[in-house]
């Protein structure tokens, strides 16, 4: 990734993460937080996991439904790719469609962004971002929220997810929430205009 973690920050020990209690069916459900040093190498494990199509469960964890988004890195112009659990934003749906996908660029209370959200608003090169879901790929448009819509979706990302609010008592910074914006399917795996 273009950004790692800073040698010399603190370690987070591991920590039991509760359950949520919600109404829009995508409460989390207790998990073991990692320390935030070991959260690239597991990520980069899940991404190879679900990669070779051997990891059909692993699409769902702790009761989060989760993606693989790849970026382009910003400085080196290599692709990287995560994987990020995701919420479903209700609150903007159209007739017929299931809702748009929320990530979270928490990195668990981190005081910096993870590389992820760096490389994703680096728009030049990021202008779409590919994304792949258990159903499928698609390009979409990174949204980086803010104003009003951030408070609306934040305040009802936190009802399903808490543990995010204690993310913030961790950092100065606030946690990015991305709307990434469908715009059509991944049938050759390259940006418009390639």
């Amino acid at each position: 990734m273009d950004e790692e973690p800073r040698d010399g920050e603190a370690a987070t020990a591991p920590r039991s993460v509760p359950a949520s209690v919600s109404t829009s069916g995508q409460a989390s459900t207790k998990f073991v937080e990692p320390p935030r040093e070991q959260i690239p190498v597991i990520s980069a494990a899940h991404v190879a996991v679900l990669e070779s199509g051997a990891g059909e469960e692993f699409w769902v964890a702790a009761g989060m439904s989760h993606l693989i988004l790849r970026t382009t890195g910003r400085r080196s112009g290599k692709e990287h790719k995560v994987v990020l659990p995701y919420w479903v934003d209700g609150g903007v749906l159209e007739a017929g469609t299931e809702g748009e996908r929320i990530v979270v660029g928490s990195f668990a209370g981190a005081p910096q962004h993870p590389a992820w959200f760096l490389n994703l608003t680096a728009r030049e090169v990021n202008a779409e971002v590919l994304v792949r879901e258990k159903t499928g790929s698609y390009w979409a448009e990174p949204d980086v929220l803010d104003g009003a819509d951030y408070e609306r979706v934040w305040a009802a990302l936190v009802v399903d997810r808490p543990f995010y609010v204690g993310y913030t008592k961790r950092t100065s910074r606030q946690i990015p929430l991305v709307r990434l914006r469908r715009l059509r399917p991944a049938e050759d795996g390259l940006p418009a205009g390639s």
